[in-house]
């Protein structure tokens, strides 16, 4: 065996740039015709080629293209044609991966590449060479002396006269004046600036207090278009402007994004204050060269009047008219009375599906009562009323602006006496139940419709429906009203929104965040006075999604739920101490002996009455805590 010859370091031969030059020579003819025409096919062959270049491979077909980007069956199939046409001319065995003789190089933009990049792609199609270990390494080595040698370059030498680099700069994001991603920027700013600002905002307050600063709608997509200002959001968390986090979202500015705000409004107070001089010497010239014969037809007679309703507007109680602007305006999330009007919401599984004429008599009814009701999809409840805010149109806009929305602390959730039962045994009772007392509304209500004697005949026994109403309102704090029929329960509800509108007619509403609303009852509601302060619909319903991301204390008390007569009471007093199933189990492993354990829960109360869990519920919870470590700790036997 002969020895291997040693490496040479002397010149090296030249190395192809590409090892399909056949089809990069097309490709590139094809880009130029497209080019010549004016086609916008010239961007797909541009993209086509470059794929082509970075490819170190040889292709014996266009089929074996498809693998790579921006290769389509059009293109596969064009180059195909062309490398039949090639065989025909220079026989079925003429090369396809060097270039005819006088062909100019079609890959004539590779001299613009920097060596860096020239390394990489001789290094990649060195790979795919079969050569001796030892001059493959050698010529390996060369290469990254060469990359080496021009990064040094480019950190060290690579300076203009002015001492700047030869790079240019990322250019800073800036979003456009009046866009959504200004006004949100702008927004933020402000809120971080307040003396009492909690660091963040959320999603329905963000687009109230943005909507000032912004030419578009938040809420309501341009005609023919379905983005709103809202999209520009996700480009500022791309640009690590704005970020996003927890469930519901809140959103912050980050440091760079502090930084490009706080220059936004220092722009817009400086445009807004040059504006305000700009009017104020326009009117003081007008004045002066105006003459005293002139009328001014733009006056009102009532301007005793309107300075009164400004004196009294001033005297509202901070809740109706906190979080003011900069134009002057009342805050986007207060409602004050007299424009808005209480209306009924009935989910629309209430009014389609099932039996089609008992649930149309329902509707049939309350339109007969004079009932103002708007049919729409809840994800909890059957029932609720909002405050809309009284819109008109606008001169010159096709739709009626959207008016604003707050949901009441008022909630139905409809049972006839045959559901009831059925979803006592598929569970949708206690499921239902705990997802009314976490909707953020203080009032809930349970709507019974007994039909005459039609609990003695369903699948479970009397005495259980009425033991689980009478746990409805005794245990569960539910106000449980019971009627016969549809027609009583269409009466009901009319009483009710009669009576709403008569309690809140007078009363100036605020909006607030669900998140930031404990379960606590304040001063209003013990005295009987409604609360003002309510969440929007849009948050409320968003909200009460049934599949939502949960967190991991949500997910543990529906697991502790599963334990028969645990109920929502007790999960939530055990979660007050023991919010996540490791921590149970941390603090069950630091008991010594089992009676340690069986008094753990003893000492946890619930409820109103502020009793202690039963003894039968801590051995219960006892044993599945048990059961789980025991099965945990278990090695696993794999055949």
């Amino acid at each position: 065996m002969q020895a291997s010859e040693p490496a040479r370091l002397g010149r090296k031969r030249t190395l192809p740039s590409c090892p399909n030059p056949l089809f990069l020579k097309w490709l590139t003819e094809l880009r130029d015709q497209a080019k010549e025409k004016g086609q916008k096919t010239q961007y797909t062959y541009q993209k086509a080629i470059q794929s082509l270049n970075k490819y170190p491979l040889p292709l014996r077909s266009a089929k074996e293209a498809k693998i790579l980007q921006n290769f389509g069956d059009g293109i596969c199939k064009i180059l195909d044609e062309k490398l039949q046409c090639y065989y025909r001319d220079n026989g079925p065995d003429a090369p396809i991966h060097n270039l005819p003789k006088g062909a100019p190089p079609p890959n004539s933009q590779d001299n613009n590449l920097d060596p860096s990049a020239k390394a990489n792609q001789q290094l990649l199609i060195l790979m795919t060479n079969f050569c001796p270990l030892s001059l493959f390494v050698c010529k390996i080595t060369c290469l990254l002396d060469s990359k080496k040698s021009y990064l040094q370059k480019n950190v060290n030498g690579d300076q203009d006269k002015n001492g700047r680099g030869g790079r240019k700069k990322k250019r800073e994001y800036v979003p456009q004046k009046r866009s959504g991603g200004y006004a949100v920027l702008l927004a933020l700013f402000r809120e971080s600036q307040n003396p009492g600002s909690k660091g963040f905002m959320f999603k329905m307050e963000l687009q109230a207090e943005a909507q000032q600063f912004c030419d578009k709608s938040f809420t309501v997509p341009d005609l023919g278009s379905k983005y709103t200002a809202w999209s520009s959001v996700s480009t500022l968390i791309q640009k690590n402007l704005v970020i996003k986090t927890h469930n519901p979202a809140r959103y912050s500015l980050t440091e760079d994004g502090l930084a490009v705000a706080e220059r936004l409004d220092s722009e817009h107070v400086k445009k807004s204050s040059t504006e305000v001089d700009r009017a104020r010497n326009k009117g003081e010239n007008e004045d002066d060269g105006a003459s005293a014969e002139v009328i001014d037809l733009t006056g009102s007679e009532d301007g005793p009047d309107e300075a009164h309703a400004s004196s009294e507007a001033d005297n509202l109680p901070d809740h109706g008219k906190n979080s003011q602007g900069t134009s002057g305006k009342p805050s986007a999330g207060c409602l004050l009375p007299g424009t808005y009007e209480i209306i009924l919401c009935v989910d629309v599984i209430e009014t389609t599906g099932g039996s089609h004429h008992r649930k149309q008599e329902l509707v049939k009814e309350l339109q007969g009562n004079g009932v103002l009701f708007d049919v729409r999809k809840l994800n909890v409840g059957d029932f609720l009323w909002v405050a809309r805010e009284k819109v008109s149109p606008v001169p010159g806009q096709l739709q009626v602006p959207v008016g604003r929305e707050l949901v009441l602390d008022y909630i139905i959730e409809r049972k006839r006496i045959d559901d009831l039962c059925s979803s006592i045994i598929d569970g949708r009772f206690r499921e239902q139940k705990f997802r009314l007392k976490r909707c953020g509304l203080r009032k809930p209500i349970y709507l019974v419709e007994l039909h005459g004697n039609a609990a003695s005949h369903q699948s479970l026994p009397e005495k259980t429906l009425q033991q689980a109403i009478v746990s409805t309102q005794v245990v569960d704090g539910f106000f449980v009203k019971r009627v016969q029929d549809v027609r009583e329960s269409a009466a009901y509800l009319t009483i009710m929104t009669r009576q709403l509108t008569k309690l809140y007619q007078n009363r100036t509403l605020v909006c607030r965040s669900r998140e930031l609303e404990g379960d606590q009852v304040g001063q209003e509601d013990r005295a009987g006075i409604p609360s003002c302060s309510l969440i929007s619909f849009a948050e409320f319903n968003h909200g009460a999604v049934k599949n939502k991301c949960q967190t991991v204390k949500e997910v543990f008390a529906r697991q502790l739920m599963q334990i028969s007569g645990l109920s929502g009471d007790k999960a939530a007093a055990i979660l007050e101490h023991y919010n996540t199933p490791q921590s149970l189990v941390t603090a069950y492993d630091h008991c010594a002996t089992d009676a340690e354990k069986e008094k753990l829960l003893s000492c946890i109360r619930y409820g109103r009455l502020k009793r202690f869990v039963d003894k039968a519920l801590k051995l219960e919870a006892n044993r599945l805590v048990n059961s789980t470590m025991t099965r945990d700790s278990k090695p696993c036997n794999h055949k």
